[in-house]
């Protein structure tokens, strides 16, 4: 009688991190299956296609070759002493990384949904490993920069060391914007339309296909309220060197609104992340 009453008073609790400590400490303890994530989908992401990974070098070089023949070309715009294509492809970088990362992270937690339902984890794993996955099409796109240089025996100067430094500020941006789509998205599901319009409108709000030298000084500062600005600026400060510039003020500026993006994102996400097994 005793040990029945004894186990009825038994209860199991399962908490997603009783104190913040603990929560990082599991995403060092989960880190097999934030890999295992990541190498499932780069290997789901292009399989059965007919040409597989090489869609992570088509898509990019397209979208350069029109902008180049559009504003290279046609509208003749400057390009800061560097072939065009390289001008463009310089902010294709940082700008696909930054659109895939929104695709992938958005849509991540409702493509796992099994796995958040059912298992516990720190959800924090899933819309990273997303990124990281985003990050390797960035690092297989790199090829194509590199041979746009080979090509037009473009050399970069010292100022091409830098580039980690706009890389971690560009994953950081990536990470933000797309922890604050993934949660969203899981309590609205509105945002799986909103997305891809985000991604369509920021490409044309962001400074691409063309140099922000061309935006009157004027405004530049208020066009810099786009982190991407500051992002796709830095890229081309670092790799094409020689007359590009980098406008300190609206860098400064978007470097401090990528920055509360990452921390609010990473906080949004925490606030919303106890819900998520409920709603999803």
């Amino acid at each position: 009688m005793n040990i029945q009453k004894i186990a009825n008073k038994q209860e199991l609790v399962i908490e997603a991190g009783r104190t913040e400590k603990q929560y990082w400490k599991d995403i060092w303890r989960y880190r097999e299956l934030f890999y295992f994530l990541a190498w499932r989908d780069i290997l789901v992401r292009y399989k059965q296609t007919v040409i597989g990974i090489a869609w992570a070098l088509i898509r990019p070089f397209l979208t350069m070759v029109v902008f180049t023949v559009v504003f290279g070309n046609l509208a003749k715009l400057p390009s800061e002493g560097a072939p065009y294509p390289i001008l463009v492809f310089s902010a294709m970088l940082p700008w696909q990384f930054f659109a895939n990362s929104l695709s992938e992270c958005s849509n991540s937690l409702i493509a796992n949904a099994n796995l958040v339902s059912k298992v516990y984890f720190p959800r924090l794993v899933v819309p990273t490993s997303a990124v990281v996955v985003s990050f390797v099409d960035f690092m297989i796109s790199g090829m194509i920069l590199l041979a746009l240089m080979a090509w037009f025996n473009f050399v970069p100067s010292w100022r091409i060391l830098t580039l980690p430094l706009f890389i971690i500020i560009a994953f950081a941006a990536s990470t933000g914007a797309g922890l604050w789509l993934c949660s969203l998205n899981v309590k609205y599901r509105d945002f799986r339309y909103i997305v891809p319009f985000i991604v369509q409108f920021g490409l044309y709000i962001s400074p691409v296909g063309f140099s922000s030298s061309i935006v009157p000084e004027q405004w530049r500062l208020l066009y810099s309220l786009n982190p991407m600005v500051g992002v796709i600026d830095g890229f081309r400060w670092a790799i094409l060197g020689g007359e590009s510039k980098l406008y300190l003020p609206g860098f400064a500026l978007s470097l401090v609104l990528v920055v509360l993006l990452f921390f609010s994102g990473i906080w949004y996400f925490r606030k919303m992340e106890r819900t998520f097994a409920d709603v999803i």
